[in-house]
């Protein structure tokens, strides 16, 4: 029986939310998930679809964290199969890339197909050039592939092609790509679609994919493992892992593994709607937080700190410069000792509530409008001459857009103010005659 892991975007030197210890939480997955489902199963290989580091350039610390791993592989005897990632492939017009380096090194073998003046071709891996398309590994080809991006639709008819020849049907054939699949992204974004997939099927076995940060599988031979870890707070409530695979007699199990180091993550969301002062809402707030969380607690050291994000949503029936955000966070970080404590302010200043009340049917125009001229209203000062001083705002801002010259716009003000005065006099005296 051989085993293999299967494992994509580790996304090693990610820097995330300024946080030092959130930067080490992808090292920690990527050695847990290798200590347990790669050296302590004893598998045959390893493969990485892609992005195993989260940028070209290397850090020091980054490249501490890949080493760790791969010399403990390479000290098993597990060879580590990878193809680059949009994040980690080298740059158009130079063949240098920190994976090539490995490769070169004998710490993975980097697999990608040759280009030359007759076309893109799969070449047999050579140990001595340390450099190839596909490799054997016991009863099992592995073809690799590169980021295509936007044009993996039109690249796939090549790869299918230069597969049909090359593979070997004595053998296992896994195909490796770092590529979106159509119906499994929520972005509007080209991707490769299932029919085109489709024509890899027959010749590749299992199909082994990346990029893609959540778990999904079709058909029962195309596999995303999703991202080791969560790469923003979004993403953490996509699965998530790595394929521990079986294959016995030409028949594979792919089971998704998910229990390894991993840093918990807590949303919530609160509305702020009906607090009508700051102490009111801090009160409202952690009265919420505390009903429903138990702090986490710093002695259990196999359990780490959660990170948190708090997202404040609704009406504020205050200043929003009265809205002390890094206070909230800090004292969320104090009482349930979070690793790390993220403020979402969705709120609605009480400044814009009459653009709230207003029809979905309203232009956008009228909203601006409407806007300044309650901002202006709430000075008692300009209140009976709010409606005429938005018009005169909306009128420097459109002179201003125009690349009007400053003196010109200068003028208008002065002089629509002196109208505006002129008027507001007039009207007092006859006031004052009636």
């Amino acid at each position: 029986m051989i085993r293999f892991l299967h494992i994509a975007d580790v996304h090693l030197g990610i820097r995330r939310y300024r946080s030092e210890d959130r930067a080490r939480d992808f090292f920690h997955a990527w050695r847990s998930c290798i200590e347990k489902y790669a050296l302590r199963e004893k598998v045959s290989f390893v493969l990485i679809a892609g992005d195993f580091f989260d940028a070209r350039r290397v850090e020091p610390q980054a490249m501490n964290h890949a080493m760790y791993c791969l010399a403990k592989l390479r000290e098993a005897g597990i060879p580590v199969v990878v193809i680059e990632g949009n994040h980690d492939q080298h740059e158009s017009g130079n063949k240098f890339s920190w994976l090539r380096s490995l490769s070169q090194w004998g710490f993975v073998r980097l697999l990608e197909p040759v280009y030359d003046e007759s076309g893109t071709h799969f070449v047999p891996w050579s140990d001595e050039a340390r450099e190839g398309s596909y490799t054997d590994i016991e009863g099992v080809r592995i073809f690799g592939s590169t980021w295509y991006g936007a044009t993996a639709n039109q690249m796939l008819p090549i790869l299918v092609d230069e597969l049909r020849s090359s593979r070997d049907p004595q053998r296992f054939n896994i195909m490796m790509l770092h590529t979106d699949v159509e119906g499994q992204i929520s972005r509007p974004i080209p991707a490769l679609s299932v029919a085109k997939l489709n024509e890899l099927r027959g010749l590749a076995d299992y199909l082994a994919l990346g990029h893609t940060h959540k778990n999904f599988e079709i058909d029962g031979w195309i596999y995303n493992p999703g991202s080791l870890e969560a790469c923003t707070v979004d993403e953490f409530t996509n699965r998530r892992g790595a394929y521990l695979v079986e294959l016995e007699g030409g028949v594979h199990r792919a089971k998704l593994v998910e229990d390894y180091y991993r840093r918990p993550i807590i949303r919530r969301q609160f509305d702020v709607a009906g607090q009508s002062t700051p102490e009111e809402l801090d009160a409202a707030l952690f009265a919420h937080l505390h009903s429903d969380l138990t702090p986490h607690d710093p002695d259990q050291t196999d359990a780490p700190a959660p990170v948190m994000e708090i997202a404040l949503r609704g009406q504020l029936a205050f200043k929003s410069s009265m809205l002390e955000l890094n206070r909230i966070r800090d004292r969320v970080q104090e009482e349930f000792n979070a690793m790390l404590v993220m403020m979402n302010n969705q709120t609605v200043p009480v400044e814009y509530a009459v653009a709230v009340g207003l029809s979905e049917h309203v232009s956008r125009a009228e909203r601006e409008r409407r806007v300044i001229e309650d901002l202006i209203s709430r000075d008692a000062r300009f209140k009976e001459r709010a409606v005429e001083m938005a018009g005169l705002v909306l009128e420097a801002k459109r002179l201003a857009l125009d690349a009007a010259e400053p003196v010109q716009i200068a003028d208008l003000i002065a002089e629509r103010l002196e109208t505006i005065e002129s008027r507001r006099d007039n009207g007092t005296d006859e006031i004052r005659r009636n």
